[in-house]
């Protein structure tokens, strides 16, 4: 049972890093498109596509970026807390160990 549970940990950290750097990539979107105009495109009608584009696009990228920065979080606390159950798990089974003799030369 055991060798089938394995939680690689800079694994974990690879991923955090990756979440945080399509936050930061998201961040980079909005604020080039806050700063793209959309007036004298074609149309008012374009134009008002656009702009209804441009506000739905904000909206939905910061929400993206939001769950993003959460999702990072989770992990990183998992990926913490997975060490340390780690950690402990070893530290017991060395008493144990010790305790039934295992441990001695």
């Amino acid at each position: 049972m055991a060798e089938r549970l394995a939680v690689d940990g800079d694994e974990l950290g690879r991923f955090m890093k990756m979440l945080n750097k399509s936050t930061d990539s998201l961040k980079g979107v909005r604020k080039a498109l806050s700063e793209a105009t959309i007036t004298g495109l074609g149309t008012d009608d374009l134009d008002a596509a656009c702009e209804d584009f441009q506000d739905d696009w904000k909206f939905g990228s910061e929400e993206i970026g939001k769950q993003t920065e959460d999702l990072a979080g989770i992990i990183e606390k998992s990926r913490d807390s997975y060490r340390e159950v780690d950690k402990a798990l070893e530290e017991a089974l060395k008493k144990a160990g010790n305790a039934e003799g295992g441990g001695q030369k």
